[in-house]
């Protein structure tokens, strides 16, 4: 009898220090390509986030299509040249002057590097953003003489080393960018501070359920994409960190895009988000549609953070009723109408 209810006594105390290991801390949110219908989406996903007590912002990639113009600029966007010298303000006052007061976090997608764009361009045009205090003071902190703006950084909150990579184009990962990412995670590794790895990048790593649409796609992607999933798996298995890699390109959203024969049981938990406005995708084949995967949608990846490090990962999905409340009074009902139900590529090619 005694031992009875010593056993008990000791079953609900580990259920108590369970749930207070596993108990919710703070939220951050994701997605990423808000080209196409980004200025009527990206209002309602400012609106969302600021309801669900997140702490930030972190956009993946493709701002304004650039080689095209948006179909959410309607009349207005006047010739190809005045498109190009407005597409990033435009972005700047209608899709992140919404959020706020909120921090927002910046990913360079490929969209950002179509001409005349360039990276040079792009890190001048958004300084603000790449050289916000936070990342500032990570850079100087990492490498007190280290003073020059890239596309690619970190930072740490609260034992989590946030990593944003820069694959928007053909070059990368260059060595540069790689020898950047080993020496983060290095440090990481070294760290009982640090619990939790989350990396952000525009397309996904090689070997993704998507890798039709990822860094499969070119010969330096393969190549150095292994590289940096290898290094995130040893981060996972042999330091023991908690490690999630986040990505966009693909505009659909899908969960576990690492669970394939490619990485032989080596598998990092992994999403793709590319659902803030873009033309949407159809699934790769042979992926039905589910609450883990799922197409011609607009949301955002809502993030609870645990106080173990581990986070809880969910799709938030936005109906018309809440792109229509977001852009009242500001844009004709029929455009927003017209992104919901028909700004899709019926195609499965990309």
């Amino acid at each position: 009898m005694l031992m009875r209810r010593i056993l008990c006594i000791a079953l609900a105390l580990s259920a108590k220090l369970f749930a207070q290991a596993s108990a919710p801390v703070w939220k951050f949110a994701i997605s990423g390509d808000s080209r196409n219908c980004g200025d009527i989406v990206m209002p309602a996903i400012a609106a969302s986030i600021a309801n669900s007590g997140s702490e930030f912002y972190w956009h993946l990639g493709d701002f304004r299509a650039l080689y095209n113009f948006d179909e959410d600029l309607g009349a207005s966007h006047g010739n190809i040249s005045d498109y190009h010298r407005g597409a990033w303000p435009d972005f700047i006052s209608h899709q992140l002057d919404p959020f706020g007061k909120l921090p927002v976090y910046l990913g360079m997608g490929n969209h950002e590097t179509v001409p005349p764009a360039t990276r040079e361009n792009y890190i001048v045009q958004f300084a603000d953003w790449l050289d916000a205090p936070v990342l500032r003071t990570q850079r100087l902190q990492d490498d007190p003489q280290d003073h020059r703006l890239r596309t690619y950084y970190h930072w740490i909150d609260r034992g989590i080393d946030f990593i944003t990579l820069d694959n928007a184009s053909s070059d990368q990962f260059d060595a540069a960018q790689l020898k950047w990412f080993h020496a983060v995670i290095e440090r990481a590794e070294a760290s009982p501070a640090i619990k939790t790895v989350v990396v952000g990048m525009h397309a996904a790593l090689p070997g993704s359920v998507g890798a039709s649409h990822s860094m499969s796609d070119w010969a330096q992607g393969e190549k150095s994409g292994r590289d940096v999933y290898q290094t995130l798996w040893h981060a996972q298995d042999t330091a023991h960190k908690n490690v999630y890699v986040l990505a966009s390109h693909s505009h659909f959203f899908m969960e576990d895009v690492y669970q394939t024969d490619y990485w032989k049981g080596r598998i990092l938990k992994g999403f793709i988000v590319g659902t803030a406005g873009a033309v949407r995708y159809r699934l790769p084949p042979g992926v039905v549609t589910s609450d883990k995967a799922m197409t011609d949608v607009y949301g955002y990846l809502l993030a609870n953070v645990m106080s173990d490090g581990t986070i809880a990962f969910s799709f938030q999905k936005l109906e018309v009723d809440r792109l229509l409340r977001a852009n009242a009074n500001r844009l004709p009902e029929a455009l927003v109408r017209w992104c919901f139900t028909d700004n899709r590529q019926l195609s499965s090619a990309h």
